[in-house]
Order: structure tokens, then C-alpha cells, then sequence
């Protein structure tokens, strides 16, 4: 290989073990049509069962504080229910409700997420998609904002009664839904993209003799060497990163770039006899996981001096 020129700053990225695990333990393996095995499909229909049946319990409870809010009146001073002694009591069983409600739809959040990870969704299915990754963060709302309205709207309520169940109220909801929230969702794109991981690494060892790639953080895709052009334009941190084809996907990178005949070059690497074979797999697998098929940094980059 020529001897390296970039002046940029290199870093070295060893793989998330995490990360490997997770594609080793893939049974799609080479397979880049990713669909969960029977087994894990099984188990996330199980998951989302319980999930279910927690959530089922958190609007339970938010259906049983509402009556005892709106029907038995407990907060009314001349009301003597069954249920409560007295408005102070009736306070204490009401906060109680609403920490248990949260613990319910924590817990079915908390499953449901497992779920996803076994049996996730589509990212090409985009409404599909945000509904079954943030659904426990909408179990939640529906599960607390009746409530949480009905409280400041009670009139039998005084004002530090209604502070109290409302502060708690709305605390215990945010908890909840950012519990019950995914902000990095798995798709079923991202698990094909994982499975293709020893195709890329067959196709890179054959273009270049060793498991070596590099990429900066604003591509979508990794390169072939460190004097590939698409690395050496001006980044917002200055840096190149390399390290195994394991590596550029554990740090979000989509697949090998379709430049390869250019970066061979760059690179000072010999072209093989089936490049074009090869460049028939590249795209073959990026079309498969949908890879926007764009530069590798944005284009007012300019090549660094």
C-alpha cells in the first residue's frame, strides 16, 4: 500500500463488543433479507403480551382514580365514603394511585422495548415504525393526562391538594414516558445491515489484503484507505477514523463505498480482475438495506491542503 499523506488526524476505532456480539449472534448471518428467527419471534409475541397486560393495568387504575375523583367525592368535606376517611386520606391513596399507574406502564414500556429488539420494525415503514417503537411513551400519556387534567379541574379539591397530586402527576409522567420512549430504535435495516458485515469484510480483505477501512463522522459509508480523497475533505472534527468493516458499522456506517475503482487508485492498490463483480456486490448489498447512495461528506467540503 503507498505510504500514507493525509494530514488530517487519525483515530483508532476498535469495535463495540456489544456490537459484534450482536451481529455474530445474528442467524441471518450473510443473509442481508433480515427476519427474526421463530424462536425470537416467539419470545417478542410473549414480551408484548405482558407488556399489555401491564399497560391494561395502568388504565385500570387511571379509570378507577378518575371514579373515585369524579363519583364518590371523597375530597368533599361532607362526604363519608367507604373508602376514605377524609380528604387527607383520600390524598395519599390518590398519589399512591399515581406512582403505582407509572410502575405499570414502566414495566409494560420495559417489555415492549425488549420486543422491538428481537422483532423490530421497518424504517421503510416510517408511521408503522415510530408507532411500535414509541408506543409505551403513548400508553403513558394516555395513561396520566385525563388524570392529571380531571385533578386541576376538581372542584371539591382545594389548591394544595390539587399542587401536590398535579406536581406528582406531572413528574411521574415524564419519568414514565422518557422510560417508555426509544430514541435509538432498532429496525429491521439496521439488522440486515449488521448481517452483511462478513460480505463487506470478504469484499474489502479481497481489495485490499487486510480487514481496514477508514471513515469520518459526517459520511454515511467507509473508504479504503487513509488517502482516499472522500476522507481527506475538511470534517467538522478534522479526523479520519479507521479500523475493522466491524468497526465503521458498530460506528453507524451504512456499507463500502461504490467509489472503489477511484479509491484504488488513491490508494495505490491493484485492481483486480472481477472489480466489476464486485462493485455488483456493493451495490447489490446497499441496495438491499436501502443506503442512500450519497457522498460520503457533505458537498461544500473542500479537500483539505
Amino acid at each position: 500500500m503507498a505510504e500514507r499523506k493525509t494530514t488530517k488526524k487519525v483515530v483508532r476505532v476498535e469495535v463495540d463488543e456489544t456490537a459484534a456480539e450482536r451481529a455474530e449472534s445474528t442467524e441471518a448471518g450473510a443473509s442481508t433479507d433480515w427476519k427474526p428467527t421463530a424462536e425470537a419471534k416467539s419470545q417478542a409475541t410473549g414480551l408484548r403480551w405482558g407488556a399489555w397486560g401491564f399497560w391494561a393495568g395502568a388504565l385500570i387504575g387511571e379509570g378507577l382514580a378518575i371514579y373515585w375523583l369524579l363519583w364518590l367525592e371523597p375530597f368533599k368535606p361532607a362526604v363519608s365514603a367507604p373508602w376514605f376517611v377524609n380528604s387527607e386520606t383520600a390524598l395519599w391513596l390518590l398519589l399512591g394511585m399515581l406512582l403505582g399507574i407509572g410502575l405499570l406502564a414502566v414495566a409494560g414500556s420495559q417489555l415492549w422495548k425488549k420486543a422491538n429488539r428481537l422483532d423490530p420494525a421497518k424504517k421503510s415503514e416510517p408511521v408503522r415504525f415510530f408507532v411500535q417503537n414509541q408506543l409505551g411513551a403513548i400508553i403513558t400519556m394516555i395513561a396520566f393526562l385525563p388524570l392529571i387534567i380531571l385533578i386541576f379541574l376538581n372542584k371539591d379539591m382545594d389548591g394544595k391538594q390539587k399542587g401536590i397530586a398535579g406536581a406528582v402527576g406531572i413528574v411521574v409522567l415524564i419519568v414514565a414516558t422518557l422510560l417508555g420512549a426509544s430514541f435509538n430504535p432498532p429496525s429491521v435495516e439496521q439488522y440486515a445491515n449488521e448481517g452483511q458485515i462478513p460480505e463487506y469484510t470478504a469484499i474489502v480483505e479481497e481489495l485490499t489484503g487486510q480487514d481496514y477501512v477508514t471513515w469520518t463522522q459526517s459520511g454515511s459509508v467507509y473508504h479504503l484507505c487513509l488517502d482516499a480523497s472522500a476522507v481527506n475533505r475538511v470534517s467538522a472534527d478534522g479526523a479520519i477514523y479507521e479500523g475493522t468493516v466491524d468497526a465503521a458499522h458498530a460506528d453507524g456506517k451504512e456499507g463500502l463505498t461504490l467509489q472503489v475503482e477511484q479509491e484504488l487508485g488513491e490508494c495505490g492498490l491493484p485492481e483486480p480482475e472481477n472489480l466489476d463483480e464486485l462493485e455488483a456486490e456493493i451495490r447489490e448489498l446497499r441496495e438491499t438495506v436501502d443506503v442512500d447512495n450519497a457522498p460520503a461528506e457533505e458537498p461544500a467540503e473542500e479537500p483539505a491542503g
